[in-house]
């Protein structure tokens, strides 16, 4: 699958990861507050329909107290035997402050212990009305407690309290909160679940943009077309308008080469014309000189080409029949050399870009490691892994010679204008130089090393593409 296809990557510094991460982000803030403020309500909730069913025993009590003739009464109203059981977890007591003296009657169920009152405690209420909140009764166990005082004058203050063990609520509350936390996590789940639906929806056009300019780099298409949200349609404009402005500027400069190359086309033919019916020394040099000129005036039209070429390139060729073909004929043409050449190259390997460009270059590397091997020229293509899913895809194509090779500082001047590495072959000289220029106009390399079989090696570096679809 072409990496210009792919869906939203969901990795650090794209687009997608940004707007899922944001989401997540504000939902898990949003949930934990809601989360919270909903526990604290339930739970404030749950304590005041607990502390309505302790205040209905309070009341009995304190009417009781109040109608009673004894200074401690026993609450005759208050039928629950829960509060005879022993440590039942359902507790009652009556504290009378007389005197500076604290007498205590309490229910059979705290077998002897008393009640802590919520008042030595700290915890402060107004007059006549109930107080409630937390304490440590016997046994260590935490109990809910509400209590009110009650002065009946005559030095008769009373403080009745009434107490039960909060695990009941503690559970209750305990049982809410993971309902609620389990909810919260499928509400987040869910949302999470949305947002990436969303995003890869909202994030469509961009995806269509990249398809679309991967259409327009791989010569399928010549301009974004579609119809796009309004938001993305400038960009789209924008991006026609540039396509538009660098054909322009390619024809311009292609016309531009071709006039100065035909102007000096003429003036070159009258000084070669002129030079080649005298024989002294000045003519000859004029004749070299002028042909220097010639050649570097065909090179400079062949570049010229290739780069209108390159800019509208909508090609892919298979790279095995191209190299496999070109070893052989070249076999043949040095067959007097008696040269083996090994060819190791996967299958299912393409070029993107023109064939005939491909051909050229091959041809020129291939024959210049044929003129100066003794005897075994190696060919090995190599497909790279891309680094990251958006990059290209390259493959490498290594030509080695067992001849005598290139010294460091020659080397060097492979990507010079018309530079011959050596007099003593036949050819222009500028065959490296133009795999060279071809090499960088694809976006490649091209490289010079030792070989590991003692001579020359050239390396070439260019774009793949996934194999065309087959013919419908």
């Amino acid at each position: 699958m072409d990496a210009a296809r792919r869906p939203p990557e969901y990795t650090p510094g794209s687009l997608a990861f940004r707007l899922v991460l944001s989401a997540m982000a504000i939902t898990v803030v949003v949930l934990l507050v809601v989360g919270f403020v909903l526990a604290s309500l339930y739970r404030s909730s749950a304590e005041r329909a607990f502390d309505r069913q302790l205040d209905i025993y309070l009341k009995i009590i304190v009417a009781d107290v109040a109608n009673a003739s004894e200074r401690l009464p026993e609450p005759a109203a208050l039928a629950d035997p829960l509060f005879a059981f022993p440590n039942s977890g359902w507790y009652w007591q009556i504290a009378l402050k007389s005197g500076g003296q604290l007498e205590r009657r309490m229910s059979r169920s705290l077998v002897g212990a008393s009640l802590p009152l919520l008042a030595e405690q700290g915890i402060r209420g107004r007059p006549g009305l109930m107080r409630q909140g937390y304490a440590t009764g016997p046994g260590g166990v935490a109990l809910r407690i509400v209590e009110r005082d009650v002065d009946l004058g005559a030095d008769a203050r009373y403080v009745v309290s009434v107490a039960a063990v909060a695990s009941d609520l503690e559970a209750e509350i305990s049982a809410f909160n993971f309902s609620l936390a389990a909810t919260l996590v499928v509400l987040a789940c869910a949302f999470l679940l949305v947002v990436i639906v969303q995003v890869r929806f909202g994030l469509k056009p961009l995806t269509r943009i990249s398809e679309a300019l991967s259409d327009v780099r791989s010569g399928k298409a010549e301009r974004l077309e579609g119809t796009y949200p309004i938001e993305i349609v400038p960009l789209v404009r924008e991006v026609n308008a540039l396509i538009d402005a660098n054909h322009e500027i390619v024809e311009r400069a292609r016309t531009h080469v071709g006039n100065l190359a035909h102007a000096l086309k003429t003036p070159l033919s009258v000084l070669m014309n002129e030079a080649g019916t005298r024989d002294d020394p000045l003519a000859v040099r004029v004749r070299d000189q002028a042909g220097v000129m010639r050649d570097q005036v065909a090179h400079h039209l062949e570049r010229a080409r290739m780069a209108a070429r390159i800019s509208v390139v909508a090609s892919v060729c298979e790279v095995t029949p191209v190299i496999t073909s070109l070893a052989r004929t070249m076999e043949k043409i040095h067959r007097t050399k008696d040269l083996a050449i090994d060819v190791r190259i996967p299958e299912d390997v393409h070029f993107r870009g023109e064939q005939q460009d491909l051909e050229e270059m091959f041809g020129n590397l291939i024959d210049n490691a044929c003129k100066w091997a003794s005897s075994r020229v190696e060919v090995e293509v190599l497909v790279e892994r891309p680094r990251s899913p958006g990059d290209r895809v390259y493959f490498h194509v290594s030509i080695d010679d067992d001849g005598p090779g290139l010294d460091p500082a020659r080397r060097v001047d492979v990507g010079r204008r018309g530079r011959r590495l050596d007099e003593s072959k036949p050819g222009s000289g500028l065959g490296l130089s133009i795999v060279h220029e071809l090499a960088l106009l694809y976006g490649g390399r091209f490289e010079l090393s030792s070989a590991p079989i003692g001579g020359l090696r050239t390396e070439l570096v260019l774009p793949a593409a996934a194999a065309p679809p087959p013919p419908t």
